[in-house]
């Protein structure tokens, strides 16, 4: 090879390798815009969030053989109720299965009568409760009278036990990033949400309550007499009052 098409080889080997490192990071660039978007968020609160709606609480009662509320249904009903008058909206639906065995229709019958009275002791108006019947699909099993209503309740947003992406090797760019897998976290949220009493109270924070006015002229009367109101605690475990309070 002669010696200028020598020298233009030798300049064009530069101008090849810039076009192909160009290349190469346009390819990068390219990729990274168009999975940038794809990606979700780490933290599980964004991922499975707690959100209020409005959902079916239910109990079920089984008849017994003689038609009464025993002792643990009737427990069971009066916090159902209660909860219902707190947290209630719209009607209080009963529902009474139809097609039982005849040895069983005389305690289903007893039992729904004993559950609209209690209910009314309970103070739930005569217009606020609804009976209707639901077909049974197997009288030789068990079937129960089912109360209902809506409350709001808390629970997760989304689904639990969902994959988006495999947590293989086959996506290398997720086995890659080190991120948590997309279940992580929702029993959490799931946990939380089921254990809220009140799902307000995930909105905002309880007013202050009441003070005790006696505590309060008590404490008062000490810082005016120079003394201290603090309570001491000994090694014993008993609480004792500064000056003259009994111990407790």
């Amino acid at each position: 090879m002669s010696s200028p098409a020598r020298n233009l080889v030798s300049r064009a080997r530069p101008a090849a390798a810039v076009v192909l490192v160009a290349a190469a990071l346009g390819a990068c660039r390219a990729d990274r815009v168009a999975t940038t978007g794809s990606t979700y968020p780490i933290d599980v609160r964004t991922r499975h969030p707690i959100v209020l709606a409005d959902a079916d609480r239910s109990l079920d009662l089984f008849p017994t053989g003689i038609g009464h509320l025993d002792p643990r249904q009737r427990a069971d009903l009066e916090s159902f109720l209660v909860e219902y008058r707190r947290y209630g909206r719209g009607l209080l639906v009963v529902e009474v299965p139809r097609g039982v065995s005849p040895a069983l229709a005389g305690p289903v019958e007893r039992t729904g009568a004993a559950v609209r009275h209690f209910a009314a002791e309970m103070g739930v108006p005569a217009g606020g409760l609804r009976v209707v019947a639901y077909p049974v699909a197997n009288p030789t099993l068990a079937a129960p009278l089912r109360l209902s209503f809506q409350r709001m309740q808390a629970k997760v947003a989304d689904k639990c036990g969902l994959w988006p992406r495999d947590l293989g090797v086959s996506d290398l760019r997720s086995d890659w990033s080190n991120e948590p897998s997309w279940n992580l976290g929702c029993a959490m949220q799931s946990n939380v949400a089921a254990q809220v009493a009140d799902p307000i109270d995930l909105v905002r924070g309880r007013p202050e309550g009441r003070i005790d006015t006696i505590r309060r002229t008590q404490d008062i009367g000490q810082l005016r007499e120079g003394k201290d109101p603090s309570t001491q605690w000994r090694q014993d475990g008993k609480a004792n009052v500064a000056d003259g309070v009994k111990t407790k």
